[in-house]
């Protein structure tokens, strides 16, 4: 089965080709076009400057993906794309603005293959179920072994710039989210502090790599503490803007006493309290909740999942508290926005929905692209 994908959630345009059987998944291509530099100096995403740069950037992404994944010859021309089985395209949750550009431009496509292969089929995908699966887009490994790790219950840590969730995944394609955060996610927490310190935009690895200097550790200096936010609560939700907030006047309450982050060494140690309490309640709540539903396999997900620290510290305190419990994460560079992911999600759609991709058996489905639409809101 190949499959076509298209991400455009936030502020990635991205696109991705994706060979799948039951026994390997191949990513033939992985195109993604970043709007950092744009958004930079806004500090963070502007839905409509997002929505410019992905009309103007799909077309390019696509010819890039095609001709990376073989479909394009040597003068540019669209070939094979009979062979394209699947059309899948993020629905949701994310800028709304950002979504209907992607919808709009795969339904566009989707009509114009249409043509070519009667049997082809468009699905739309959630963006958190990408990031679950991200977990099986290894360089180089069996499918069928990946997916044997995944053991059910599982539980999903999921921590983005837009999301930080705890989802109870009972089985495949099948979730619910116990946990969720109630103001700012940690992503979005990551980035605002980092405007506080005066570092560039996108905070969080910038804060990561500041607090990974061992070369300005604190020495004379008492150590900084911050707050943990609701890491004793009996619920599983979260909370990160009153911890953004205890920053705040901690800057100020410093800068009265003469103090400025102008001083790294304070940078520094204000950038690894932040990131600590950050994975505190992270690694508390998750596995607080894996311990409840008994789960035999812990996920760890999003943009932040790139963070070392917080890999590493769940990664440890799993197999001290939770031994027999499989631990997965995604390869680093699949770990923040891209279309290799919702590929992935879609193969599992495909599989589990006859009749057969190939075949075109049973009764006729309906025009489904007129039921695709954009819901910034979408919950797993």
């Amino acid at each position: 089965m190949i499959i076509l994908a298209i991400e455009t959630s936030c502020d990635e345009t991205a696109i991705s080709v994706l060979k799948a059987d039951k026994n390997k998944f191949e990513i033939l291509s992985n195109i993604v076009a970043s709007q950092v530099k744009i958004h930079a100096k806004w500090g963070g995403v502007v839905p409509n400057l997002a929505k410019r740069e992905h009309q103007r950037n799909l077309p390019i992404v696509l010819k890039k993906a095609l001709k990376k994944a073989g479909f394009v010859n040597l003068k540019s021309q669209i070939s094979n794309l009979k062979d394209i089985d699947l059309i899948a395209v993020t629905t949701g949750p994310g800028l709304e603005p950002c979504l209907w550009t992607g919808i709009n431009f795969a339904q566009e496509l989707y009509k114009n293959l249409k043509s070519q292969n009667s049997n082809l089929k468009i699905i739309g995908i959630n963006h958190m179920e990408g990031h679950i699966l991200s977990v099986l887009l290894k360089e180089k490994s069996n499918l069928k072994s990946q997916i044997s790790k995944i053991e059910f219950p599982a539980m999903a840590l999921l921590v983005s710039g837009g999301h930080t969730e705890l989802v109870l995944i009972k089985d495949w394609l099948k979730y619910k989210v116990i946990g969720a955060t109630r103001d700012d996610a940690a992503g979005e927490a990551f980035d605002k502090v980092a405007k506080m310190l005066g570092l560039p935009y996108p905070g969080g690895p910038e804060i990561a790599k500041l607090a990974a200097r061992t070369d300005l550790a604190e020495t004379a200096r008492s150590v900084l503490k911050l707050p943990r936010p609701m890491i004793n609560s009996k619920d599983y939700d979260f909370s990160f803007s009153g911890l953004k907030t205890a920053v705040l006047y901690l800057l100020k309450d410093l800068k009265q006493k003469g103090l400025t982050t102008d001083d790294w060494l304070l940078k520094t140690n204000i950038c690894r309290e932040f990131q600590q309490a950050v994975i505190d309640v992270l690694i508390k709540k998750t596995l607080r909740a894996a311990k409840e539903f008994k789960v035999k396999t812990i996920i760890l997900g999003g943009g932040v999942a790139a963070n070392n620290e917080l890999r590493t510290q769940l990664g440890e305190k799993i197999k001290k508290e939770l031994p027999i419990t499989n631990y997965l994460l995604p390869i680093t560079k699949y770990t923040t926005d891209n279309a290799a992911m919702i590929a992935a999600a879609a193969y599992f759609h495909a599989i589990t929905c006859p009749p057969s991709l190939r075949s075109g058996a049973g009764r006729r489905e309906k025009d489904k692209t007129k039921n695709l639409k954009a819901d910034g809101n979408l919950s797993l």
